[in-house]
């Protein structure tokens, strides 16, 4: 299975109860939540505990069945705390089994030292961060988070087109909020992926079926915040799209390792079949990673990425919601979990 994201950060626990109380995802981040809160805790912690934080949950998604995850920064929004978690991902890499593919996320919203002057931070991060990020070769993409309260579309094509000057493959986080065109954008650009999805059009959809560009769905998400709109999967695979999915596991709004849950959610509330949700949480999700040649699928000559499922049949995976059916997860061969024998 391949993972979209593990984000490194602070939680939250009032604005959880803030969303319980029927708060929006923008009124909490009016009030200094979400994101700004997990900002200013991830300035805060020491590259050891956030370290040691992600590596129990890299363990944690190997027990889910996970091997390979893309990983994003955008919880520090200053230079010295993306470098830092940067580098955290970059040692992590090397020092246990997951894989993990970066991504440059610092124009994940506008932080607080810059408000009101967001275009001088796209700026800094166009011609300062993302060619020092490139160079140091720290991040494999480079993503955005273009919706309302964000970046605008003019900022996100900025942002992507001085990533991919240096090296960098462009993703986006697309239409969650509101429809800003961002897909089409993604599609312009040859993006790997554009994420969330949910205000998607028709227009968007018939341009995404027309791409290589993933549309990569993340239920978790919407199911945490309590939304009603979940991202037209239907409709996309329907007309053609290549869809993926992710837990999009982070402190705010998916803090789920699950990816097993995440197909439940595919299943039951995207309306995906099973075969339909296990192919977009592997080799899709590994196209968009841009391996889908080495892992993804079980073939000859690719990598033995295996996870073991204690069920009798594929669909029985997505069926067990909230339940742990993974026996045994494998990475290059080498088994990096493995369930107490009963």
């Amino acid at each position: 299975a391949s993972d979209r994201d593990i984000r490194l950060g602070g939680k939250c626990p009032l604005c959880r109860e803030h969303r319980i109380s029927g708060a929006t995802y923008e009124e909490i981040a009016k009030r200094g939540g979400g994101i700004h809160s997990s900002v200013q805790g991830t300035r805060r912690a020491s590259a050891k505990s956030l370290k040691l934080r992600a590596m129990e949950d890299l363990q944690r998604f190997a027990s889910y069945g996970t091997t390979t995850i893309e990983a994003k920064s955008g919880y520090g929004l200053d230079w010295k705390t993306e470098i830092k978690i940067l580098n955290i991902l970059y040692e992590l890499h090397q020092e246990q089994p997951i894989d993990i593919a970066a991504t440059f996320l610092g124009a994940h919203v506008v932080p607080r030292e810059y408000r009101g002057r967001a275009d001088a931070y796209v700026n800094l991060l166009a011609t300062k961060w993302i060619p020092n990020v490139a160079m140091a070769g720290l991040a494999e993409f480079c993503d955005v988070f273009c919706d309302r309260g964000a970046f605008s579309l003019s900022q996100s094509e900025q942002v992507l087109e001085a990533g991919a000057t240096h090296g960098l493959v462009p993703r986006l986080h697309a239409e969650q909020l509101s429809r800003t065109g961002a897909t089409q954008l993604a599609v312009e650009m040859g993006a790997a992926s554009c994420d969330h999805l949910e205000q998607v059009k028709a227009a968007d959809i018939r341009s995404l079926a027309k791409s290589k560009t993933v549309a990569t769905l993340l239920p978790g998400c919407d199911f945490h915040l309590g939304l009603k709109q979940y991202a037209p999967a239907r409709a996309l695979i329907d007309a053609g799209a290549i869809v993926g999915l992710a837990t999009d596991y982070n402190p705010g709004t998916s803090p789920t390792l699950s990816m097993p849950m995440v197909l439940s959610l595919a299943c039951t509330q995207l309306r995906m079949t099973p075969a339909e949700a296990i192919t977009a949480a592997t080799i899709n999700a590994a196209y968009s990673l841009r391996r889908e040649k080495e892992i993804g699928s079980i073939e000859a000559g690719k990598l033995a990425d295996l996870a073991v499922f204690d069920v009798e049949d594929h669909r029985e995976i997505p069926y067990y919601f909230g339940v742990n059916k993974c026996w045994m997860t494998l990475k290059k061969g080498e088994v990096v979990f493995q369930r107490d024998a009963r």
